[in-house]
């Protein structure tokens, strides 16, 4: 399927993996989508909202209390023009956020206000291996799936503490691969 015209949001979650996010955004943008980029507070302290203001083009949506002069409830505006919810990277803090339907902050509160089913939910996981096969993680994804969610990876590889295991984020290429495959 073609990303043209699509509007993709990027929910960015606080991992080492953010750095990631701006390939994502990058490929995205060479597809013709829209990206439209939401970023917890802890994926600032990783990479800044200016970079991916800048390389998206579009406003970052990080503070669901920042001062704005526009009438529309912002998560709820964006996630009726959403035609795909991609979190790159997702933290097992995110992910356990969704799971329980905690809206805390503007990434959770958009994805509780996308429509599932109209509108596909991609979880792209990156995380320490023992977070990863924890059983409370574990049972965060298998709910997540069950209720229509999509996930791409993780896989094995280095991760940020050393180890060569699984946790790892999907590469971005490949994520654009798998979307494609997804979006309607």
């Amino acid at each position: 399927m073609s990303l043209k015209n699509k509007n993709i949001i990027l929910g960015i979650s606080g991992s080492i993996a953010a750095y990631k996010s701006c390939e994502i955004i990058r490929l995205l943008i060479k597809e013709k989508a829209n990206v439209i980029p939401v970023m917890t507070k802890n994926a600032a302290e990783f990479i800044t909202p200016l970079t991916i203001q800048t390389l998206s083009k579009n406003k970052v949506y990080i503070d669901m209390f920042a001062a704005n002069f526009n009438w529309e409830i912002e998560h709820v505006s964006i996630s009726k023009k959403a035609d795909l919810l991609l979190i790159a990277p997702a933290t097992a803090n995110i992910i356990a956020k969704i799971s329980a339907g905690i809206a805390d902050d503007a990434l959770t509160t958009l994805v509780l206000s996308v429509r599932y089913g109209g509108c596909p939910v991609v979880i792209c996981p990156a995380m320490n291996s023992e977070m990863y096969r924890n059983p409370v993680t574990q049972k965060n994804i298998s709910y997540l799936e069950k209720i229509g969610c999509n996930f791409i990876g993780p896989e094995k590889g280095e991760l940020a503490c050393g180890n060569d295991d699984i946790g790892r984020m999907s590469a971005p290429q490949d994520i654009i691969s798998e979307i494609k495959k997804i979006i309607k």
